[in-house]
């Protein structure tokens, strides 16, 4: 069986890309594979108060984060679309271009959280199609 792998971040770019990452993994009869990617907050002096979060608490809230993002879209793993979450530390870009290793499809939104908001095509997303391992489609909001 194929997989798709799509980028959520919550932004309306991922969400469309979601939506068109399903319908394209129901055509296929693929698994979807929905990557969440957190970054550890960068810091050049450490905070007067309290402590910088946890590695385990950034990786459970994106992933219960992205778990919200596919209920409120009605989204969810069945036995004609096998739906897995899995979550990444890093670099959105990097982060996606590796879970889509041995992937037939890596579906990206064309903005997501960050940059500059005029841009048609935010960076994610352009560096996704330069430096993918398979087709990369990527789909406006």
């Amino acid at each position: 069986m194929s997989r798709i792998v799509v980028g959520v971040d919550g932004s309306p770019g991922s969400i469309a890309a979601l939506r068109w990452a399903h319908a394209e993994a129901r055509l296929r009869r693929a698994t979807l594979e929905v990557v969440g990617v957190w970054q550890y907050p960068m810091m050049t002096t450490v905070p007067a108060f309290g402590a910088l979060p946890d590695v385990v608490d950034l990786s459970t809230q994106t992933e219960e984060h992205v778990l919200g993002v596919l209920r409120d879209n009605g989204v969810e793993s069945t036995d004609e679309v096998p739906v897995s979450v899995s979550v990444a530390e890093g670099a959105p870009a990097q982060a996606l271009i590796s879970a889509a290793t041995g992937a037939e499809l890596l579906v990206v939104g064309s903005r997501g959280h960050g940059g500059f908001a005029g841009l048609l095509l935010g960076s994610v997303s352009h560096q996704c199609t330069m430096h993918g391992p398979c087709p990369v489609v990527v789909v406006h909001p």
